[in-house]
């Protein structure tokens, strides 16, 4: 790691953001520069699938800093002008304009974007996905127009914008290839709890059904067609079926990629001068088998913090417990640690009256946790994996009056 020259930031997202704050927050020194591909200011992301769509939250509510932060804390944006290549040759990125900016230390926060749809009318007017800003404004357009919205992937994106739609109370139908929502990130458990809430709210959801082809008039969406020969109507498409971390600027520049760029646990690439955090990278972590790419705020926060702390002379490995939350049908859901691997859960609680929580464990051992309106299990889930405690049993959950409380020690 270099002690001279700009630390340059490529993106202007959360996570680049972050960087810059903690780095001053710091008392670092040297130049700081984001670098972005958008033209708007930093902003947050998780409210333009929710509130945003609805109208509860405006533009102005979702700037991450007041105007002026960028002055007032020394650092350069420069916005709307990408990074197309890094040169790590001479330490320098090639901006879209031709520009070139020297860096000491690189920092990639270059996100993630939406996995697009393969099949015949995916091109057509009305079919949308929703990343960035830009997205919000188009989806909240479409869907002020009224109509029928067909929401293609039962994850994170397309049920919160499936709830948000029916708040505006349009017709909406979720199709999901998977036999339950959110297969891939929570519990049975959670996923037949979630399915339930949005009947319930009356969004149509059909699993294990997949969309062959969309039809169109006059070249906007108007009609899709299932692998089962179901024909839906579809004034709005929502496409939310995942996200590819963006690596080809890392790629192109030597580097090891591999579903994100590649990173230690102090969150350097292979070059000891170049980092990559939030969305786009993938990491090691004490709460995993294997590395890990995610996508949260909370990983995007305190990776920065930890970039942030090794460029101040503080380095420490990255081992931050993770933590995701969404809202759904005026429902708030938190989620603590990693469960895909769980070989076991455990339900505290009640589903039935909307308040629960489920415990998930791995060889006996508490791995994580997700909490329907229980703030309480998700904060002191948090910290019990924070300790690296064993935490309670599944047989202490499992008993009459359980008290997550009780398993706290005083260091936790």
């Amino acid at each position: 790691m270099r002690d001279t020259g700009p630390v340059v930031v490529v993106g202007a997202g959360h996570a680049a953001l972050e960087t810059a704050a903690a780095l001053r927050a710091a008392g670092h020194s040297r130049p700081v520069i984001l670098v972005g591909a958008e033209s708007a200011p930093p902003y947050a992301r998780p409210p333009l699938s929710k509130g945003y769509l609805t109208g509860r939250v405006g533009t102005e509510e979702l700037w991450l800093r007041p105007e002026g932060f960028f002055a007032r804390q020394d650092v350069t944006a420069v916005l709307g002008d990408p990074v197309v290549e890094i040169d790590r040759d001479s330490d320098r990125v090639r901006l879209a304009s031709g520009g070139r900016i020297a860096y000491g230390t690189l920092v990639l926060a270059t996100g993630a974007r939406p996995r697009r749809l393969s099949v015949p009318g995916a091109d057509l007017d009305g079919v949308l996905a929703l990343r960035s800003l830009r997205d919000a404004r188009e989806l909240r357009r479409a869907l002020g127009a009224g109509g029928n919205v067909l929401v293609v992937g039962g994850g994170f994106i397309g049920l919160e914008v499936a709830s948000a739609a029916r708040g505006l109370g349009l017709r909406v139908t979720v199709v999901e290839a998977g036999p339950r929502l959110m297969g891939r990130a929570v519990t049975g458990t959670l996923s037949a709890h979630l399915a339930e809430l949005h009947r319930a709210e009356g969004t149509r959801v059909l699993l294990d059904r997949e969309l062959v082809a969309l039809r169109g008039e006059r070249g906007r969406v108007r009609v899709a067609e299932l692998n089962d020969g179901t024909r839906l109507a579809a004034d709005v498409v929502v496409v939310g079926i995942g996200v590819l971390p963006n690596t080809g600027l890392a790629a192109q520049a030597g580097l090891t990629t591999g579903n994100g760029v590649v990173v230690d646990r102090w969150l350097r690439t292979g070059d000891r001068n170049v980092y990559a955090i939030g969305d786009c990278a993938r990491f090691p972590t004490p709460h995993a088998a294997r590395p890990v790419r995610l996508e949260s705020v909370q990983n995007a926060t305190e990776q920065a913090a930890c970039v942030a702390a090794a460029l101040t002379g503080t380095r420490r490995p990255y081992t931050a417990v993770p933590w995701f939350w969404t809202e759904q049908c005026g429902v708030r859901v938190q989620m603590a640690g990693l469960t895909g691997q769980h070989d076991r859960e455990v339900v505290a609680g009640s589903p039935a009256e909307g308040r629960f929580t489920v415990f998930c464990f791995r060889a006996g051992r508490l791995v994580g946790a997700e909490s329907v309106n229980r703030s309480a299990d998700h904060l002191i889930t948090r910290r019990l994996l924070a300790a690296g405690g064993a935490g309670p049993a599944p047989d202490d959950v499992a008993r009459p009056g359980f008290d997550l409380r009780r398993h706290l020690s005083p260091s936790a």
